[in-house]
């Protein structure tokens, strides 16, 4: 939990900045719309003539700064529709979307609109796993092979769930070649990975997981409890805390789907069905080369063709299978009301950890050159770190997750926020200028400026 040192100025922050009257709950309301000229890029479809762009919602008079900057996401910086909700110390202080979800800008982005979050859900899959540590269900330090015996194979059997939710498992992808949509079926990727030799041996190296973390934490837990992992989700996590946030989204609820657009030669993409354009995609957008190195970067990233959801993100069989890495949908309301109750709550306060593993699952595990983006990673238990050049929040203590093209979860005990931010434009990085306008203005409202400078290279 936050430090007690840091609750109490908090509350007096609080006390200066928010008004009393201010009600977390109280009725959303429209406000007046501001042009939102939308530049042509060139990968980007032929967007319209410029319209006025709605923003909805609330936001407290002193958090002014957040909502000019998600205004200025719009009329400057290329945001299509979006959602950014932010909550101090218990309370929403933002809960502000606007824009549409097509470029035609024929549909408007809603309260509830739902939209695929990318890495955001690695986040939320690494407080399910934890809830199952809390309550005993799942040991961190146990050969992972006792609980699911095929895993043992090819060397593995001593590999234990911490190696697995801090990227230390040497499994980033999948050797053996797959159909195309193989990412849609639970089982073949789960048996795929259990059977394959790692990359490295597991606990000696570090490298980002980056479509098959959700699969190999989820594993354990669809074994421990006999669930389906969206059932185990829901009834373990998002379901007790009404929270608007799916990996496995039912068909029923895909009309509140705002689509994902993105640079054409991602989303159209080559045949998915040839080998040799899993290695082209990896040389086209990572510099991948035809050594090993290049070899596993095309598993990672295109084993199956459509594992990192290009060509796939927008199909009604993607938004329902449970790919806990790659395509959880929610709004960003839900992701910062879930951080807040990881950050603050006590599972008999219906929260899913105590202070005791909340703070091992939020210490660095691994630290260091990471053998899959070939830069520096920091990671706790599942989740991302603060790290030089690519900040958790506004402090050293803050932890959660980015996603493709800048999405965001996080919480940061030092100052009491969590943050959500999702969109359906992805920028180029993990950080984009939307995603730091966003949290710059958090920390600016809180009376502690910071300033995020982009890693130079694209993550």
């Amino acid at each position: 939990p936050a430090p007690s040192r840091n609750l109490c100025s908090l509350a007096i922050d609080l006390k200066k900045r928010i008004p009393s009257g201010f009600q977390s709950d109280r009725p959303h309301w429209t406000e007046r719309t501001t042009p939102s000229p939308m530049p042509r890029t060139p990968h980007s479809p032929p967007w319209p003539e410029p319209t006025p762009t709605t923003i909805a919602g609330h936001c407290d008079d002193a958090f002014a700064a957040v909502e000019a900057a998600f205004r200025e996401n719009f009329s400057s910086r290329e945001e299509l529709g979006g959602a950014v909700c932010v909550r101090v110390g218990g309370r929403a202080v933002v809960d502000l979307w606007g824009g549409h979800c097509d470029p035609e800008r024929t549909h408007p982005w809603e309260r509830d609109t739902l939209v695929n979050a990318y890495s955001v859900g690695k986040g939320i899959t690494s407080m399910l796993v934890l809830s199952l540590v809390e309550k005993g269900e799942l040991n961190l330090d146990a050969p992972i092979s006792q609980l699911w015996p095929e895993f043992s194979a090819a060397g593995k059997g001593d590999t234990t769930l911490r190696m697995l939710l801090s990227h230390q498992a040497g499994l980033p992808g999948v050797r053996q070649p797959l159909d195309a949509d193989a990412m849609l079926d639970w089982s073949t990727m789960t048996e795929a990975l259990a059977h394959q030799a790692p990359y490295w041996s597991p606990g000696e190296a570090h490298g980002y997981h980056v479509n098959t973390h959700g699969f190999l934490v989820g594993e354990p837990v669809c074994r421990s409890l006999g669930l389906n992992f969206d059932d185990a989700l829901r009834g373990r996590i998002t379901g007790p805390r009404q929270a608007d946030f799916h990996i496995g989204l039912p068909i029923s609820e895909h009309v509140r789907v705002a689509p994902i657009f993105e640079a054409a030669r991602l989303q159209n993409g080559p045949n998915p069905k040839s080998g040799e354009n899993a290695r082209g995609m990896a040389k086209q957008i990572f510099g991948a080369g035809n050594d090993d190195r290049g070899e596993m970067l095309a598993d990672v990233y295109f084993n199956p063709m459509g594992l990192s959801g290009f060509g796939y993100v927008n199909r009604a069989d993607w938004r329902s299978a449970s790919i806990p890495s790659t395509n959880s949908h929610g709004t960003a309301r839900a992701v910062a009301e879930l951080y807040d109750a990881f950050m603050f709550l006590e599972p008999t306060q219906g929260g899913f950890v105590g202070p005791g593993l909340r703070k091992e699952a939020t210490t660095t595990v691994v630290d260091g050159l990471d053998r899959v983006l070939n830069k520096p990673s920091r990671f706790g238990l599942g989740f991302q770190l603060s790290q030089p050049n690519r900040g958790i929040g506004g402090s050293d203590a803050g932890y959660g997750h980015f996603g493709y093209g800048g999405t965001l979860g996080f919480a940061d005990p030092d100052s009491g926020v969590s943050f959500g931010y999702l969109m359906n434009r992805p920028g180029e990085r993990w950080q984009t200028p939307r995603t730091n306008a966003l949290v710059e203005a958090v920390y600016e409202s809180l009376g502690r400026p910071t300033e995020i400078t982009p890693p130079p290279e694209t993550a």
